[in-house]
């Protein structure tokens, strides 16, 4: 693909900031996520990332059937997108519980399952089912190492298991693990840590099968894992940013090769010095957790953010004199997936054309139920 694949000759009619996405360059990182799980069948990826049913329908068109979501809007959206498989990969408390039975009521053709590491909160849920004369399948959330959600490999999880086995309303249908905290730059290190968790999942599946109980999927990773989990075992895979890709993850993971997929548009709106240019670029347009660069921009690599506020960016640069107020930068954001959440739609561009715009439905916190 040539190097000026991000510059929209329309640019003039899209209002800044925006976010632009390149269908075509999802389309490739599909193909590749296919690819590198050896099937369609091998992959549920999560919708974390992007929040869009048109994606989700991209996906669908190439033969993945299974997704992974966080919150009850985004499994929604992937209900109206024609999702038959989804999985909130959150553990539903309050209302939320209330939320899925209900959701699940309404699509009864649709498979949602969820995930728990508590005996209350899976507890709630059966009663919830219940109610709602429905069945929902749970996954036990394994911990193996971030530390963020889940119960530790070991005699509590089999007991937890068997206590989801015995509940009405829901049954257990194998583990959820997310190694996150794997963030090592060099693949081969963070393969050896890998393979060390593994070790203990698999020792834990196999005593739950001793029990009688059977494990029947495991739904495993990220994106960094990705690979190891797609060629070294059966996991159902669920990687998320492989679709969009970030400069974050391509600067931290040269070994996994997607395209960038989505891109911000601004404008400079001042010049304050010879050698500074303000952009329209804040913290409402872009991602603002991690430190800068935040942003990096195409064709302006000597860039250094000097001051980000709520609806300004300002860089200084050499090249400050080249740019006049009014002109349009294109920019890879570090961390995509709160960059789209900042925006309720994205501008769509094919061979440098705006062909309309996509709602990103999801990024509401609740859409019917």
């Amino acid at each position: 693909m040539s190097n000026d694949w991000h510059i929209a000759t329309s640019s003039s009619e899209i209002p800044s900031p925006a976010l632009l996405i390149y269908p075509d360059r999802i389309e490739e990182n599909i193909n590749r996520m296919i690819a590198m799980a050896g099937s369609a069948e091998r992959l549920r990826p999560h919708v974390k990332t992007h929040k869009l049913a048109e994606i989700v329908k991209l996906q669908l068109k190439a033969g993945i059937n299974k997704f992974k979501c966080a919150t009850i809007a985004e499994a929604e959206m992937l209900a109206q997108a024609g999702a038959k498989d989804i999985l909130v990969a959150t553990q539903l408390v309050g209302p939320n519980t209330d939320r899925i039975a209900k959701l699940a009521n309404w699509y009864r053709d649709i498979r949602f399952s969820t995930i728990t590491d508590d005996a209350e909160a899976v507890g709630n849920l059966a009663r919830v089912a219940q109610i709602n004369n429905i069945n929902i399948p749970v996954l036990l959330d394994i911990d193996i190492g971030m530390g963020r959600t889940g119960i530790k490999p070991g005699p509590a999880a089999i007991t937890l298991y068997k206590l989801i086995n015995q509940l009405p309303g829901v049954e257990p249908i194998g583990l959820h693990v997310y190694d996150g905290h794997l963030h090592n730059n060099n693949p081969s290190e963070r393969l050896t840590k890998w393979q060390t968790i593994m070790n203990e999942l698999r020792e834990l599946q196999n005593n739950i099968d001793s029990t009688g109980l059977l494990v029947q999927s495991i739904v495993g990773g990220g994106t960094p894992t990705f690979p190891f989990h797609a060629m070294h075992t059966s996991h159902e895979c669920s990687p998320g940013t492989t679709l969009l890709w970030d400069f974050g993850y391509a600067e931290n993971f040269t070994d996994l090769k997607f395209l960038h997929a989505a891109l911000l548009l601004s404008r400079v709106i001042s010049k304050p010095s010879n050698n500074r240019i303000t952009l329209d670029l804040g913290h409402k347009g872009v991602a603002a957790e991690n430190p800068h660069p935040r942003v990096n921009f195409l064709g302006l690599n000597d860039a250094e953010a000097i001051l980000h506020s709520e609806e300004h960016l300002t860089l200084q640069t050499p090249q400050a004199e080249n740019y006049q107020v009014g002109d349009v930068l294109y920019g890879i954001p570090r961390h995509i997936c709160p960059t789209v959440a900042l925006y309720d739609r994205t501008y769509v561009i094919r061979n440098g054309k705006l062909v309309g715009q996509w709602q990103i439905t999801a990024r509401a916190r609740k859409l019917t139920y």
